[in-house]
């Protein structure tokens, strides 16, 4: 699609959001663009088998149908070009693509990548040693770990992890971003998200309370604004993430906890000074991070929410961050908003909302 093509589409997704924004008095958007291709730093596609060929495939929204994809432009351009060495590499090689039914790629700024090769069979020795090759193969493309997957069956040649930075206020933050678990997929919006965040939060008081701090995205930056965080995930890989990355960059004032957000808030509200192996006695959370997902905050969480002097509410549904905002709409007022385009040429809206207590 052409670039006024992508204004336009980006215009209507900024006035969807406006209108669901206006009951609260919203200020206007900041808007943070994408590049209108090569965004997306995770893509997985189905592989079909065609007779002596094979290719990348995709279905159809509407039909359902799967049609043929040689090059994904919304990917970035590494996985461009490890599309088509792979389906080269491994055309003429029976142990590698029998039962081949789907291939996920990951990669990064720094230009590592991750490739998972799914199949619907147990793999043997023959396909490790073919697997191997192949990764040698593609690693003259970029450093590259390999992947495979089967029923009760994960071999990785490599690692199943690469590390992706982002530089925030003129300090690198190292993540740790695993296959199979979630990342933000636009790097260049992920980037924008963060520098929003650190921004609106600047000159905080006290510590603040994270609930869904996945890998951390969120996490390192904007411990720099606070005395302390306490960051709550339920997901085991990513808390190891989080950990992983807080140590490779430094950041020493923050706890992660593996604990459900519905937990965490239902223990708040019942006044428990215990969370955990966690005191609570010597925490001062005024500020509360939540990045849930697309059916937004539940209702304890949207309490516990209220409670807070300031709330920084990340949304991935702009239709359920609209029914949350009206549970504070009479105890906060909205101090800054933003849209961030994760996904340009969709329907997808990312946004941010800051509240301060009225």
């Amino acid at each position: 699609m052409s670039h006024i093509e992508y204004q336009q589409q980006l215009e209507a997704k900024v006035e969807q959001l406006t209108q669901l924004l206006s009951p609260f008095s919203a200020p206007p958007l900041t808007v943070w663009p994408s590049p209108p291709a090569h965004y997306r730093m995770r893509a997985e596609f189905r592989i079909w088998h065609s007779g002596d060929d094979l290719f990348h495939a995709m279905f159809d929204s509407q039909t359902r149908k799967p049609y043929r994809v040689d090059q994904f432009a919304p990917a970035a351009l590494l996985i461009n070009q490890l599309m088509t060495a792979l389906i080269d590499a491994i055309r003429d090689n029976a142990s590698l693509r029998r039962k081949l039914f789907q291939v996920d790629y990951l990669v990064s700024t720094r230009g590592e990548a991750v490739i998972s090769l799914l199949y619907h069979r147990q793999l043997d020795e023959q396909w490790q040693a073919d697997a191997e090759q192949l990764r040698q193969t593609l690693s003259a493309i970029a450093p590259l770990s390999l992947i495979g997957r089967a029923r009760k069956q994960k071999l990785i040649l490599g690692e199943d992890a690469l590390e992706e930075q982002f530089t925030v206020k003129g300090r690198c933050y190292r993540y740790r971003q695993t296959e199979n678990a979630f990342s933000q997929p636009n790097a260049a919006t992920c980037q924008a998200m963060l520098d929003w965040a650190t921004d609106v939060t600047a000159g905080s008081e006290g510590d603040l309370l994270e609930l869904y701090c996945g890998n951390g995205n969120f996490t390192l930056p904007l411990a720099a604004n606070y005395r302390r965080v306490l960051a709550t995930e339920l997901a085991r890989v990513s808390v190891t993430s989080a950990e992983w990355a807080l140590a490779a960059s430094g950041v020493t004032n923050v706890q992660v906890m593996r604990l459900p957000a519905e937990e965490v808030a239902a223990a708040l509200l019942d006044g428990q000074q215990q969370l955990g192996k966690t005191d609570l006695s010597g925490w001062d959370c005024r500020t509360l991070l939540v990045d849930p997902p697309r059916a937004g905050l539940d209702e304890a969480s949207r309490a516990l929410a209220g409670r807070f002097e300031r709330i920084l509410y990340i949304s991935c549904s702009p239709e359920s961050l609209a029914r949350d905002l009206a549970s504070w709409q009479h105890s906060h007022r909205i101090e800054a908003a933003a849209l961030f385009d994760q996904f340009p040429f969709t329907d997808h809206i990312e946004s941010g909302v800051y509240l301060v207590r009225r």
